[in-house]
């Protein structure tokens, strides 16, 4: 790096570009302080775990925490200087030893002792992503329960079901939440799985040996075999992360994991901002956004009242997927540690939890505040009357003509309805001229009323409802949750291989 590139001023990413996660809680723990912090804890754990097997002296843990908390990391310097190792942590290794030097110079010998860039940086990683997953499940949390009160509200308003834009059939405004629902459900206990079973450390040395773990603890007088299999254990317990089978620098489940859900997550919330955006149009007006001063203002137009909230929840979850895309390539490495996959991980990591936290975050005032105008529900569904039972009338008129001619005679009274005729003259008089204009075996006027024709709509409801809640309150069944996919059996670390 130039002598003029050092001078130049830092500058501020605060959310700029991307208001779905300004100012959320999300911010703070992906932020480059937070992850700078991650390290350190990281370096502390480490040695904590050195100390108890008795590699390291006592005190060198907390020396470590002290240089951290010291202010002299100066994140602008670590970042530039990055570029000479291609990751941050070869810089920061060394300019946090000088700083514990300045505390306790024996401790300086034991910074990083056996560890490696991608140790720090993934067991950083995976600390940053369970903070900003539990801050995730519990707006999901917050969603969940939100619509589930919404469904169960609207439980019976009938409403029109739209397919490929169009009015459909009749429905109620409380199916249409449960789908809602049933998404954001599905979502919450997928991120709740994952902070379940806990993402794990990241513990392999130079190449997934743990070679020099296992010298530095065997110089130190550890007893045992492979001590280095124990210090892993200990170093994800400090954490409060998972152990593993084996290090998974060139094995990239985790992230892998991580990116589907946070993926799904983001469709999940995309769809219920969708159709948050769609009901919202000032000719349906079905749905308007909770009020706040100074909300949803045109800087043009000040009769304006944007939908901002879905807005800004539909815009993530268009870009999560592409940022996840990155993550799920990133499984396609070469060697046991890879140049550049591993590498491309970092900035589409981050961005998923901010995303998917701001959406999460922003989606639950949406879900707490919607309000659903029934006026312009009922207003709606009778947009297209009696034409929405024509798929019951198609039904209904089978078994007196057959399937072909009754679906043909429906089609021909419904083109009429569009020159102004009633559904019901309209029919009689396409059943006319089959000659079935009197003796059906159903009454005409038993088949018209939208609000009859909802099918199990009303029972639908209640199963999303009842599953949101129940398992919302009494969390997963046991039975059904996966094996975790890191941990593995205790082994024996003094059996000699």
């Amino acid at each position: 790096m130039s002598a003029e590139e050092q001078t130049l001023a830092p500058g501020t990413d605060s959310g700029l570009l991307s208001p779905v996660w300004a100012g959320t809680p999300v911010e703070a723990v992906t932020s480059d302080e937070a992850w700078l912090s991650a390290m350190v804890e990281f370096e502390a754990a480490l040695a904590t775990a050195q100390a108890r097997l008795g590699a390291v002296p006592q005190g060198t843990a907390a020396a470590i925490r002290e240089a951290g908390a010291s202010g002299r990391l100066a994140l602008v310097d670590l970042a530039r200087r990055g570029r000479e190792a291609a990751n941050p942590v070869v810089y920061f290794v060394k300019r946090l030893t000088e700083l514990v030097a300045d505390i306790s110079p024996e401790a300086a010998g034991h910074v990083h002792a056996g560890s490696t860039s991608q140790d720090v940086l993934d067991s950083a990683a995976m600390l940053v992503a369970t903070r900003a997953l539990t801050l995730l499940r519990d707006d999901l949390g917050r969603i969940r329960a939100a619509l589930a009160a919404l469904a169960r509200d609207h439980r019976t308003t009938p409403a029109a079901a739209r397919t490929l834009t169009q009015h459909a059939v009749p429905t109620t405004f409380g199916l249409r939440a449960a789908t809602w629902l049933t998404l954001v459900a599905d979502a919450h206990d997928r991120v709740g799985a994952l902070l379940d079973r806990r993402l794990p450390v990241s513990l392999g040395g130079a190449a997934g040996t743990l070679s020099a773990y296992h010298d530095h603890l065997r110089a130190a007088g550890v007893p045992g075999f492979h001590p280095e299999l124990r210090l892993v254990e200990l170093v994800a317990d400090e954490l409060g992360l998972a152990g593993t089978a084996l290090p998974w620098q060139a094995v990239r489940t985790p992230i892998a994991d991580l990116a589907g859900v946070l993926a799904f997550v983001g469709g999940a919330l995309g769809k219920f901002a969708a159709d948050v955006l769609v009901l919202s149009r000032t000719e349906i007006a079905e749905v308007a956004e909770p009020a706040a001063a100074g909300r949803g203002q045109s800087s043009a137009m000040p009769q304006k009242r944007n939908p901002v909230l879905s807005t800004l929840v539909a815009a993530a979850a268009r870009q999560l997927p592409v940022y996840a895309l990155v993550l799920q390539q990133a499984v396609v490495t070469e060697d046991e540690r890879p140049a550049g996959a591993w590498h491309a991980e970092w900035q589409p990591l981050r961005e998923c939890l901010r995303l998917a936290g701001g959406a999460a975050h922003t989606a639950a005032e949406l879900a707490e505040g919607l309000v659903v105008s029934e006026e312009r529900v009922r207003a709606n569904l009778g947009l297209t009357g009696t034409g929405l039972v024509a798929e019951r009338l198609s039904v209904a008129l089978s078994p007196d003509l057959g399937r072909r001619q009754a679906k043909e005679t429906v089609t021909r009274a419904v083109r009429s309805t569009e020159a102004g005729v009633p559904l019901a003259e309209a029919l009689r008089l396409a059943l006319k001229d089959t000659g079935h204009a009197d003796g059906l075996s159903t009454p005409l006027e038993q088949l018209l009323a939208p609000e009859d024709y909802l099918g199990a709509a009303l029972p639908l409801t209640d199963r999303a409802v009842d599953r949101a809640t129940t398992v919302a309150t009494e969390g997963p069944v046991p039975a059904t949750t996966p094996p975790h996919p890191y941990t593995h059996p205790t082994p024996s670390h003094d059996r000699e291989d």
